[in-house]
């Protein structure tokens, strides 16, 4: 009998499962797929913590964004238990200072005005100009940053102030990774992704292109193809 891969879906920045809607969809008939959305945790020790408490002993870690940053805790702590690793518009560099005062911005902004205050800003923010632009997905943008809440938004800014430059974490791997990226992704660009592979031997990077930072849910069945196509080669 055929033991099924698990697989572990860590979600982005005011991000929950709807994120992971279309891949979910296409893997669960093959894997044992859970998501983690970030919601009670204001460090990436507890993100970490989240997910290694819910999976098996080995397991597949999937993470775009702050759930990249998430997979960057897991190595530290947990390098043995990861049997694949990817990696979705995400990066390893630590936040710059610009970064970090928007952060605090954004924090400031949802104190004041509630998530709402922050919602109308982030189609623009995260998605290729031709996304924002679409309804149903600006929708589903606005949608899930409210499921996420405010407190949650505070408590993820908090664990992404608080990361590391995890370069030298990512030179540790030896498992199957891969890397992906849209090819118009501004938040985590491509040469972050290239960075990335070229950290851990043999890891493959993919770009998905006509694509912002939100992957999954903008190019939803590129990305899905791709991740199949490559969990069943490294299967």
């Amino acid at each position: 009998m055929t033991t099924r891969s698990a697989l572990a879906f860590a979600c982005a920045h005011l991000s929950d499962e709807r994120l992971y809607a279309h891949q979910l969809a296409a893997l669960r008939a093959t894997h044992d797929c859970s998501v983690f959305v970030f919601r009670d945790h204001d460090s990436m020790a507890g993100m970490a913590e989240q997910v290694l408490e819910a999976m098996p002993q080995r397991f597949t870690l999937i993470g775009l964004s702050l759930g990249g940053y998430v997979a960057f805790e897991v190595i530290r702590r947990a390098l043995p238990r990861l049997e694949r690793l990817v990696l979705i518009d995400t990066t390893a560099v630590a936040d710059h200072p610009a970064r970090r005062e928007a952060r605090h911005q954004d924090i400031a902004t949802v104190r004041q005005g509630g998530i709402e205050a922050l919602v109308p800003g982030l189609p623009a923010r995260w998605l290729l100009p031709a996304h924002a632009a679409n309804p149903a997905l600006a929708s589903l943008v606005g949608d899930m940053a409210r499921s996420v809440g405010a407190r949650a938004q505070f408590n993820q800014q908090c664990a992404m102030l608080g990361r590391p430059d995890s370069h030298a974490d990512l030179a540790r791997v030896r498992v199957p990774t891969l890397v992906m990226c849209g090819r118009q992704d501004l938040v985590t660009p491509l040469a972050d992704h290239e960075a990335m592979a070229a950290c851990v031997p043999g890891a493959q990077l993919t770009v998905i292109e006509a694509c912002g930072h939100l992957s999954a849910i903008e190019q939803p069945e590129a990305v899905t193809h791709e991740l199949a196509r490559w969990l069943r080669a490294t299967a």
